[in-house]
């Protein structure tokens, strides 16, 4: 597996890339968010490590951005801080942060961390996630921010196929041929109407289907 480190300090990021290097994951380093972000671009790790104290753009400010993109929000991430104030820790954590590592720190605690969130990460492969939206495949349960949401079996399933495919644009024609099936007779405005009702039933999270004006629509996660 792949961990990403970005920590401003060359001499505690070499420490830390040793340490995983030493543990058996590929590892990287990143001197600030600019270096992270054009890496991002081309590839995404099974795990980042963020400082909070970053030149330029900070890692509350990174992970705010992380967790506002379809394609890096489910990036597990765990926040170093060297102040430790438990505002540093509420903060990190309400953005969706997966844990947090306060400075000093030893390297076999940075390493039993990373060890126990990929643990939890990957017993999750299971959930859709779209910021505190949250669909269980195994349960078939859909949750906002902890509350659970009824839905019919057509709003699941239009749910599902948004959630697993953030960012596309779907025609009424996919949606109806992916949810009721090519071989079921009725009109593709019948989706018009299951989204209409799954929008209501997601409260606020139901901005997050979007119109796509003379084409269909498309699930966003906006920042």
């Amino acid at each position: 597996m792949m961990i990403w480190c970005v920590e401003d300090d060359a001499s505690i990021r070499d420490i830390e890339l040793y340490a995983l290097m030493q543990t058996g994951y590929d590892a990287r380093g990143f001197e600030d968010g600019n270096a992270l972000w054009a890496e991002l671009a081309k590839e995404k790790p099974d795990l980042l490590i963020l400082d909070v104290m970053l030149p330029g753009e900070d890692g509350v400010e990174i992970l705010r951005r992380l967790r506002g993109a379809a394609d890096t929000s489910g990036i597990p991430v765990i926040m170093a801080t060297a102040k430790g104030t438990e505002y540093d820790k509420v903060q990190s954590l309400d953005l969706g942060a997966d844990d947090y590592l306060v400075k000093p720190f030893g390297m076999m605690e940075m390493v039993s961390r990373v060890k126990a969130v990929l643990r939890r990460t990957q017993d999750q492969k299971h959930l859709l996630r779209a910021e505190g939206l949250v669909v269980n495949l195994d349960e078939h349960t859909v949750t906002a921010d902890g509350t659970r949401v009824e839905l019919t079996f057509k709003e699941y399933e239009l749910l599902k196929l948004f959630l697993s495919s953030p960012g596309t644009a779907f025609t009424r024609e996919q949606l109806f041929g992916e949810v009721w099936g090519d071989g079921y007779v009725g009109e593709s405005r019948t989706v018009d109407m299951h989204i209409r009702t799954l929008r209501q039933k997601l409260g606020t999270y139901g901005r997050m289907i979007q119109t796509v004006r003379g084409f269909g629509y498309r699930f966003e996660v906006q920042p």
